[in-house]
């Protein structure tokens, strides 16, 4: 066999041997990559994405879209070949599998942690636009979780409504874990409570919970600190004072909440708060209308702009990662808070556009 013949074929035969080693070895990494984006005026799966009863709404045009990211599931081994592939691959990210998926966390616990998560950004978005419109909620305190095979358990439930400890009453959920530690471990301590279904039946008539009951949880020690506890987590919950429902499934984690919350003041304000334009945007937002970071910021950046967004509300503290690759024809506003969103929407409506806050990666 002629020399060059044979160097071709063993070049050839190296370059199986490395194609399957590198479809057949397993590599520690996940990979994330743009995901859909929704309108928030608009509808999914035939549902309007946000449903107002109760209260006067107004029609609304152009987009408010919220954007999300795929990722690999828990369990799934990625080849080295497909992680070489995704670190070249511009529209991708390959991370270490722990990144997303710390200490073992399984995909249905990452799961059930994403829906916790969404769940409590719909809350959080509902009370921060009522807010934003001057409109009132009334909050409560109440049991937020309870830890399996505490004193708690089976005493206190999830949705409780919590009145007062020991008789003095609870205003912020920081207050039951102050009134708790007053006691020693293996002293009683005394919930006056509004139970949860009664609660919810409340809830569900826009009205105050009432009726409430005595219970009596007697502390243990803390493992960390040897303080008094009993084994619960205070949480706040609302009565709104008209229906928001937000329709959508299969998303999950925080960071569509400040998108959610625009939708809504959009729904309930007249005039047309987009001027018809496409706009995008991620978000968290608390109670106080407050926006906080998100991850993945690099693929909503670029699931956006594949969608046709022209502007892309991005929160302060993802600003310099953000402004470090953005995709052609996508303009970055800089956002802290929503009545910061809520102005510049003004501006991009009326096509006031020069002095929108802009992100820097300095």
């Amino acid at each position: 066999m002629p020399r060059r013949t044979a160097t071709m074929l063993a070049s050839t035969l190296i370059f199986i041997a490395l194609l399957c080693a590198g479809v057949f070895l397993k590599v520690p990494y996940a990979e994330m990559s743009p995901g859909p984006t929704v309108n928030t005026l608009g509808s999914a799966d035939g549902e309007p994405v946000l449903k107002i009863s109760g209260r006067e709404t107004y029609p609304t045009t152009g987009h408010l879209n919220m954007t999300t990211v795929r990722v690999t599931g828990a369990d799934y081994q990625m080849n080295l070949l497909e992680a070489v592939y995704g670190w070249v691959a511009h529209d991708n990210v390959v991370v270490p599998h722990d990144t997303l998926y710390p200490n073992g966390k399984t995909e249905e616990q990452s799961t059930q942690e994403n829906a916790e998560e969404f769940s409590q950004s719909q809350e959080s978005a509902k009370v921060a636009a009522l807010r934003q419109l001057k409109i009132p909620v009334k909050e409560r305190v109440v049991v937020s979780t309870v830890v399996k095979d505490s004193p708690s358990e089976n005493k206190l439930h999830a949705g409780d409504v919590i009145r007062a400890v020991d008789g003095t009453p609870v205003v912020q959920p920081q207050d039951v874990a102050k009134l708790v530690v007053k006691h020693k471990p293996g002293q009683d301590v005394v919930f006056t409570v509004v139970p949860a279904d009664e609660a919810a039946a409340a809830e569900k008539a826009g009205k105050e919970p009432q009726g409430t009951e005595t219970v009596t949880v007697k502390t243990v020690k803390a493992e960390d600190n040897g303080r008094a506890i009993v084994g619960i987590q205070a949480g706040t919950d609302h009565t709104f004072p008209f229906t928001v429902d937000i329709n959508l499934a299969d998303v999950g984690g925080p960071s569509a909440g400040l998108m959610f919350a625009l939708g809504i003041v959009d729904k309930l304000t007249t005039g047309d708060m987009t001027g018809g334009n496409f706009v995008a945007g991620t978000g968290t937002i608390d109670e106080n209308g407050r926006v906080g970071p998100i991850g993945g910021i690099e693929m909503k950046l670029v699931g956006a702009r594949d969608a046709g967004a022209e502007y892309f509300l991005t929160p302060s503290d993802n600003c310099a990662s953000a402004a470090s690759d953005i995709p052609d024809g996508l303009t970055l506003v800089k956002v802290d808070t929503i009545a910061d969103a809520t102005k510049s929407l003004a501006k991009i409506s009326k096509g006031d556009t020069a002095g929108l806050p802009s992100c820097t990666t300095g």
